[in-house]
């Protein structure tokens, strides 16, 4: 069992049409037939979405897109129209909000990797191949891949957790052009990244892309090279050979399977709120994620 440990209710807007609750966003569809994306504070792990939000997260989320997209403009074009909010929509919106294009989504989770940890490693351990990609032996947790690999996953609904395919796979589902499209981009995208983050002292390790079609054109959609969707390592700690430290919600995940939230992740029980200290240090790792890309104070 896994998914809202409580559900909310979406706000209504007048002009707006509710279309979906996701783990961290709403998506809603105004008159004119575009996509009204709201980030909010919430905070998954595990596979459940938390009772307990963490403030700011949802306009760090945004803020770090839109930053994102800038960076990537001439590699690919991405679904954001405006940043204004709708007319009657509530001010707590401000920053988190984004007018999208709607686009026919491609379903797979396009993920890079340019480093092996994660669900890559424990599939390197048992046949040192990740999503059927043959990689070389003596490789351990952290090392730096001889060159990034697109390991794409199925998208999964809240609740279920994301599984790993083969390319091959990928190219039956959704066609092998399409499949070449997704893996050139994903891999373009990732290699730019890369190359900003070292040079803000940030190793980014892996990361996932959502893409969808406006007409024939290819767009990046959802968010982009956020703490949500990418491993992100400080450079300055960075050693192969063990878990690194991460710019993400690693204080959610070590505080629920430690001692003292007195969680079972195996049981059919939902997780308990965080404690006031765990937000506050997962919210301070975010922030920090966001000024050290941009280079500009939160």
């Amino acid at each position: 069992m896994s998914g809202f440990v409580e559900k909310p209710e979406p706000i209504q807007v007048p002009g707006l049409v509710h279309l979906h609750t996701g783990k961290v966003r709403e998506l809603y569809r105004d008159a004119a037939g575009d996509l009204v994306m709201v980030a909010s504070d919430r905070i998954s792990a595990y596979d459940w979405v938390l009772p307990t939000e963490i403030p700011d997260k949802g306009r760090v989320l945004t803020q770090l897109s839109l930053w994102w997209f800038d960076q990537l403009r001439d590699l690919v074009p991405n679904h954001v129209i405006s940043t204004e909010l709708p007319k009657g929509a509530p001010a707590d919106w401000a920053g988190r909000t984004l007018v999208c294009k709607s686009l026919d989504m491609v379903p797979v989770e396009c993920v890079a990797r340019g480093y092996l940890t994660g669900s890559g490693l424990a599939e390197y351990q048992e046949s040192r191949t990740v999503c059927g990609l043959a990689l070389p032996a003596g490789l351990v947790d952290g090392s730096e891949l001889p060159g990034p690999i697109f390991t794409p996953a199925t998208k999964a609904e809240v609740g279920e957790h994301d599984e790993n395919v083969s390319y091959e796979e990928v190219a039956r589902q959704v066609g092998a052009e399409t499949a070449a499209q997704l893996r050139q981009s994903t891999l373009a995208v990732y290699a730019r990244a890369r190359d900003i983050a070292r040079d803000r002292g940030i190793v980014l390790a892996d990361t996932k892309f959502e893409f969808g079609f406006d007409g024939d054109t290819l767009v990046l959609g959802d968010e982009v090279l956020t703490p949500d969707s990418s491993r992100f390592w400080p450079a300055e700690t960075y050693e192969p050979g063990h878990a690194q430290p991460s710019y993400d919600k690693q204080f959610v995940r070590d505080w629920l399977t430690g001692p003292d939230s007195g969680w079972d992740r195996k049981s059919e029980q939902p997780p308990p709120a965080l404690p006031e200290q765990v937000v506050a240090d997962t919210r301070a790792k975010y922030i920090e994620a966001y000024e050290r890309l941009t280079g500009t104070r939160w």
